[in-house]
Formats: structure tokens, C-alpha cells, sequence
């Protein structure tokens, strides 16, 4: 009888310790952006679910701004778990490999509509990738059509030879190589640095990420080219959303679901409020020139020919399914 008491015990503890354990599931998240940033808000609201849907059983600190990790850091701690999720920029990754870099191809998907198609089909392939490397795809969330900033007037791709070029992904350094101008990699928190003290002159990005770095103080156009919209993905390790009971996974699958919804409305609604802080600070918002937007196509048509010619079958695929 005592032995059967002290065995009841035991596994009694061993349930608790259980049951503390889940209780005290606490994930760093890291992520690049200021935490004013719409991609950041919408994921501190979303760990904000999960501690509310699973009642507390996991929280999550989210570090914006990259203090925990930069930008090309985030995926490697992610899956090495030194940070249990983190946000990523899909097209930085490109060079591991080419599926990331589809929604960061010149005039492939240049709207929100076309944008959801595009991840309708680069979904199921980078899910399986991810799985192989012991992570899980959370959610993704564009960022709004991507612009070209300049410190001078461009008429066309011949006014940008020569010129001081922010890239921050191979396809945004292929850019600059196609049309002569003079790549400098420069991470999101650094931007406004980097234009303030001639670092950089111009680059290709939303008006969202020139609002967060007020470069409307250092940068006088901007041109709507809607080129891409490039999307940043939520990852987890795997290991860590495997070791949460089963109500807590659901809580946080169901607080990503409705984070992807709500991330492409704030991105839409983003990219109207950018541009107009963009324009109250002084910068000229414009439509591209007819003959930056044609050169500017011709230079989408090559890296497309580029990316299909390194991404094989796969990407092809992808592409055909894409186009359909």
C-alpha cells in the first residue's frame, strides 16, 4: 500500500511538473523592424493572442528592431533554436535557395491580388522546405508595392548608372548590376543612417519602410513603379511548437491564421498612411516615368529568365502554377 501511495505520488509530481512546464512556455521572437512597423505590430498582437487564447500557458517577447538578432541572423537562430520564432524577409534568403526569391522578382506578382495568388502556390513548397530544416511557416505578410527612392530626378534606368544603390537581397543587388548603378548592402534598421551621410542615394523599397526611417529628411522622390511586394514570413522551430500540449498549438495555428488576415489589411492600409507621411514631410510622391517603367520591366524579364534558369523544375512549376 505505501509503495503504491508513494507511486501515485511520484507520477502526481511528475504530472505537475508536466503541467508547470507548459504553464511557463516563454519564446523569444525576433525581428528586424521598429515597433512601429505594421509587420511588427500585427505580430505582437499575435502573441498576444496566444497568451490569451492559451491561457498564459505560452508567452512570447517579441524584439523589434533587430535587438536580438539582424535581419540575415534571424532564420539561423530560428532554426538552430536560440530563439524559438523569428520574422524573415523571404527574398534575403534567396541565394540558400531560389523559391524564396519568387516574390522579389521585378513585375512577377505587382499587386495585392496577384501577391495571394503567388503565395498560394510558394505556400506548400516553402512549408516543405522549412520542414526539412526543423521549422514550421506561422505566416506571411507583404510588404505594399515596392518604389524606387531617389536623391535626384530619374527619367529612366540610365539616370541610376553610377549611383550609390541600398540593396538588401540578391535580387535588389541584381538590380543595381542591370542597370550600372553601385550595389551597398544595407540592412532596414540602418537606412536612414546610410542616406543621411551619402552611404546610399537610392534604392527600391515601400513607402512603408521610408515613413519608419522618415527619409522624406534625407531623400526628395519616390517613384511608384509597384514593382513587388516581397513578404515576411513568421517562422518556429519545430521543436519548440512540438513540445506545447495540444490546446496551446491550436491556440497559436489559430492566432496565425487571423494574423495573415489582419497583416494584409494593415499592409494595404500601410502603404496608403506611408505615402501620405511620406508626402507631408516633404517628399515628392510620383508615377514612375514611362520609360523607368519599361526599363525597369526589361530588367524584371532578365532576372525572371535568371531565377527560372537557377530555380530548375521547382521553380518553374511554381511559376506555370502561378500563371495559370
Amino acid at each position: 500500500m505505501k509503495r503504491r501511495a508513494f507511486q501515485l505520488s511520484m507520477a502526481a509530481a511528475a504530472l505537475a511538473l508536466s503541467t508547470s512546464a507548459y504553464a511557463q512556455a516563454k519564446w523569444d521572437l525576433a525581428t528586424a523592424y521598429p515597433a512601429t512597423n505594421f509587420h511588427t505590430v500585427n505580430i505582437s498582437q499575435f502573441a498576444a493572442d496566444v497568451d490569451k487564447a492559451s491561457g498564459g500557458k505560452l508567452k512570447m517577447t517579441v524584439h523589434a528592431n533587430a535587438a536580438l538578432f539582424k535581419a540575415p541572423e534571424i532564420k539561423r537562430a530560428v532554426q538552430g533554436g536560440q530563439a524559438q520564432a523569428g520574422e524573415i524577409l523571404l527574398v534575403n534568403y534567396q541565394n540558400e535557395w531560389q523559391v524564396f526569391g519568387a516574390d522579389g522578382l521585378p513585375f512577377l506578382a505587382d499587386s495585392y491580388d496577384e501577391a495571394a495568388k503567388l503565395w498560394k502556390v510558394q505556400r506548400p513548397v516553402l512549408e516543405k522546405k522549412m520542414a526539412e530544416q526543423g521549422m514550421m511557416v506561422l505566416f506571411a505578410v507583404p510588404w505594399p508595392p515596392q518604389g524606387v527612392y531617389s536623391k535626384k530626378v530619374l527619367n529612366s534606368a540610365a539616370d541610376l548608372k553610377g549611383i550609390k544603390w541600398r540593396a538588401y537581397s540578391p535580387a535588389t543587388a541584381r538590380i543595381a548590376e542591370l542597370v550600372g548603378a553601385q550595389p551597398v548592402t544595407v540592412q532596414a534598421a540602418e537606412v536612414s543612417q546610410a542616406f543621411a551621410t551619402g552611404v546610399t542615394e537610392s534604392m527600391m523599397s515601400s513607402g512603408s519602410t521610408g515613413a519608419d526611417a522618415k527619409l522624406y529628411e534625407h531623400v526628395k522622390y519616390w517613384y511608384d513603379t509597384q514593382a513587388w511586394l516581397p513578404k515576411n514570413a513568421l517562422l518556429v522551430n519545430k521543436k519548440a511548437f512540438d513540445a506545447l500540449d495540444k490546446a496551446t498549438q491550436d491556440a497559436v495555428l489559430k492566432a496565425a491564421a487571423d494574423a495573415e488576415t489582419r497583416g494584409w489589411a494593415e499592409s494595404k492600409k500601410a502603404n496608403g498612411e506611408s505615402l501620405d507621411k511620406l508626402k507631408a514631410g516633404g517628399m515628392q510622391i510620383l508615377p514612375a516615368p514611362a520609360q523607368l517603367k519599361t526599363d525597369m520591366k526589361l530588367v524584371g524579364d532578365t532576372m525572371l529568365k535568371e531565377w527560372l534558369a537557377k530555380a530548375g523544375p521547382e521553380g518553374q512549376a511554381m511559376v506555370d502554377a502561378f500563371r495559370k
